[in-house]
């Protein structure tokens, strides 16, 4: 299957192969195409269902990674697509080496399934909730100049809090460049202007900050898969590091909206913990909660969840 990296392309090319995604999305968009990214378990088991080899329409081909024949497409559509890597020959037919969901009617291009690749750029039911979250939260307490999406991936988060924050300066941080381009081929389609800066959570990013957002990995990923691997603390090490930068940069009247999962082993929450022990030493009121008490379930059959009773979905609200 193509793996759409592009590291070595020119800026004019790549500026073009981008330009192509933001095409395939306005096709799509005329289409009213929609697919909703389930968890990687689901969607293998849908996969290894028989009789559905080949994608019958963009959802299975788009969605579900599956393989397609050409006429799936308009042949001058389809030619520049696979012509900038999106999409190559695989076992006889055509694949995409990305995909594309829906959030809230907003279109979204991130990595096909699965996504094994180090450089993978995920998209699945945690952006989901993160997305909601944000909602929620700046619907009930708006405010904010400026927003720093923190480990933007397909910038899910900005781009659904853009529209909540009028006239506010919009940036976005990852280290994976192709996670910029995506979020940028995302933001363009959706009519929102954004900053990009690749380094590691604030890295790069100057001058006053009163709102920060982040969805950080959370899991613990024998590969270490950027997008994945979330430390130690089972996994929650990296969400603490990033409210504690976080914390330190934001505004005095600033806040985060930090969502992520967290392990519970024998009934308590160290990251709860590590938020509460940070925001009392630096005076910042913290509220934090479970939004979903059992998620990604099957990961504690794998030793180094031995000892987990769950993983929780929770939200954390830091005020400066």
């Amino acid at each position: 299957m193509p793996t759409p990296i592009h590291a070595s392309l020119p800026d004019s090319d790549a500026v073009r192969a981008d330009a192509i995604l933001a095409e395939l999305l306005s096709f799509l968009e005329d289409r009213h195409y929609r697919f909703v990214t389930p968890t990687p378990a689901t969607h293998r088991r849908v996969l290894e269902r028989p009789g559905k080899d080949l994608a019958r329409d963009l959802r299975d081909a788009l969605g579900w990674s599956r393989p397609f024949e050409k006429d799936l497409l308009p042949q001058r559509l389809l030619e520049l697509l696979m012509e900038y890597g999106w999409c190559g020959s695989w076992k006889g037919a055509l694949k995409f080496g990305i995909r594309v969901s829906t959030i809230s009617d907003r279109l979204f291009v991130h990595s096909a399934f699965p996504t094994d690749d180090p450089n993978s750029v995920f998209l699945g039911p945690d952006s989901y909730r993160f997305a909601d979250f944000v909602r929620r939260e700046l619907i009930q307490h708006p405010g904010g100049s400026r927003l720093v999406d923190i480990g933007a991936g397909a910038g899910v988060g900005a781009i659904t809090a853009a529209p909540l924050l009028p006239g506010a300066r919009l940036a976005l941080t990852d280290i994976n460049p192709l996670a910029l381009r995506f979020a940028r081929v995302n933001a363009f389609h959706a009519g929102i202007e954004v900053e990009t800066f690749e380094g590691s959570c604030l890295e790069g990013i100057s001058g006053p900050i009163d709102l920060a957002i982040a969805n950080p990995p959370f899991i613990v990923d024998d590969g270490k898969r950027a997008y994945r691997d979330g430390g130690s603390m089972h996994g929650a090490e990296l969400s603490l590091m990033w409210a504690k930068a976080a914390m330190a940069r934001l505004e005095p009247g600033g806040r985060m909206l930090l969502y992520t999962g967290s392990a519970i082993v024998n009934g308590r929450d160290a990251l709860e913990d590590g938020l509460k022990a940070e925001a009392g030493r630096i005076g910042a009121k913290l509220r934090y909660r479970e939004i979903d008490p059992d998620i990604f379930g099957e990961e504690l059959d794998r030793p180094a969840y031995a000892t987990v009773d769950r993983i929780a979905a929770v939200g954390a609200v830091i005020r400066c």
